[in-house]
């Protein structure tokens, strides 16, 4: 079988490891699983996955910590799967450079988009690099990988605990309102987040 990629899932909780890896598979990826952020460690270094998707709050060491470790060493793109959607939360996820930021509970059919999403982006950067054109710009705000609008999404989702497309929708209503563009609403809302998390520490 031809594999559309190769994937590394990192989540604590089995069932959702189990869901997550079942899933990517059948849509056509190869995964490799690890239940803790040491294996994933050593499972990307032995296996040089294409994408990591990681849950974030982990016992021992986090999904902060695989994604700052994959960055640095391995050069892996990463997605991160959270239950929180918190200032703080979302001040690191930025500041690593994730590309999308989904928010449990999930269903697959959330997941296999956003990964298929990822790939092509990667694609496009390479086929750049090859060709040495200059990397495109950042991805338009209809891209599921527009950081901020990702980033937006799983804060509204949190929030007012609505799925994916819902949320989507509440932010593209919000700027038809406004008369400007979502990536311009998402950028907002991220900033008051971080203005949030700032006055918390206070």
């Amino acid at each position: 079988m031809n594999h559309k990629g190769k994937i590394l899932v990192v989540d604590d909780d089995r069932l959702v490891l189990a869901t997550l890896t079942h899933g990517l598979a059948q849509a056509g990826y190869e995964v490799i699983d690890a239940d803790n952020g040491d294996d994933a460690i050593l499972l990307a270094r032995q296996h040089k996955p294409e994408l990591a998707l990681l849950d974030i709050r982990m016992e021992g060491k986090t999904g902060f910590d695989v994604a700052a470790y994959l960055r640095e060493y391995c050069q892996i793109p990463f997605m991160f799967l959270s239950a929180f959607a918190d200032e703080g939360t979302i001040k690191q996820v930025k500041e690593l450079g994730a590309l999308t930021y989904l928010v449990k509970p999930l269903d697959i059919q959330q997941i296999v988009p956003a990964v298929e999403a990822a790939f092509a982006q990667r694609s496009k950067v390479q086929q750049a690099e090859a060709s040495g054109a200059p990397p495109a710009a950042a991805p338009a705000a209809s891209d599921p990988l527009s950081q901020s609008v990702a980033l937006a999404i799983g804060i509204v989702m949190h929030r007012h605990s609505l799925g994916r497309k819902q949320a989507l929708d509440k932010l593209s209503h919000q700027a038809r309102a406004e008369g400007v563009a979502l990536e311009s609403v998402c950028e907002r809302l991220l900033n008051a987040q971080e203005v949030l998390a700032g006055l918390g520490s206070l």
